[in-house]
């Protein structure tokens, strides 16, 4: 693999980061979940456009090719995307008592364990910090949990997540001081 490279992520960017994600959702998830949660998972993951809109979105690029992508937020929102209106909420966090937050991260499926989440985690990480934050939040998926916890994220909550499917997901509200 070609040394990847990162950069903020435009709006010209969404139709590849959509199709990133569907991948992630369908080949990642489901050793973790059942299809039925699988499914459901769809209805809360996905790409929240206001963390382009916000310059607080990034892209990795290896081998010419999408490779990852992920976020962190100034805003209230823990997770979900456009489609998950009752999960926004773009009130402004204040860094001085509240957590960044970790958003929509995914890497392609062809690109896992080869340290492409780990770089997108460390670069929200680093941009969180400078803009005043102290500690961070996610909602991570059970895939995604043991990344994190190597990455020093500690559990907060698990919760299952109801999503209007009747299907219920679980999650896992996680946190680490920056």
């Amino acid at each position: 693999m070609s040394d990847p490279s990162h950069r903020i992520a435009t709006a010209d960017d969404i139709p590849a980061i959509a199709a990133l994600m569907d991948r992630a959702i369908a080949a990642l998830q489901h050793d973790f979940l059942t299809p039925e949660q699988v499914a459901a998972s769809r209805l809360s993951m996905g790409l929240d456009t206001q963390l382009i809109e916000d310059g607080t979105y990034f892209v990795v690029i290896a081998n010419d090719r999408l490779a990852g992508c992920g976020g962190w937020s100034f805003r209230a929102t823990l997770y979900g995307g456009n489609h998950s209106v009752s999960l926004r909420d773009g009130t402004v966090l204040d860094p001085a008592i509240d957590a960044a937050r970790i958003r929509a991260m995914y890497t392609d499926p062809d690109f896992t364990r080869r340290g492409i989440g780990r770089m997108i985690l460390r670069i929200c990480e680093n941009a969180a910090r400078d803009a005043g934050f102290a500690r961070a939040e996610m909602m991570a998926t059970l895939a995604g949990e043991p990344l994190y916890r190597a990455c020093g994220y500690d559990v907060i909550e698990r919760v299952d997540k109801m999503n209007g499917s009747g299907v219920p997901v679980p999650g896992v509200r996680m946190g680490k001081v920056l």
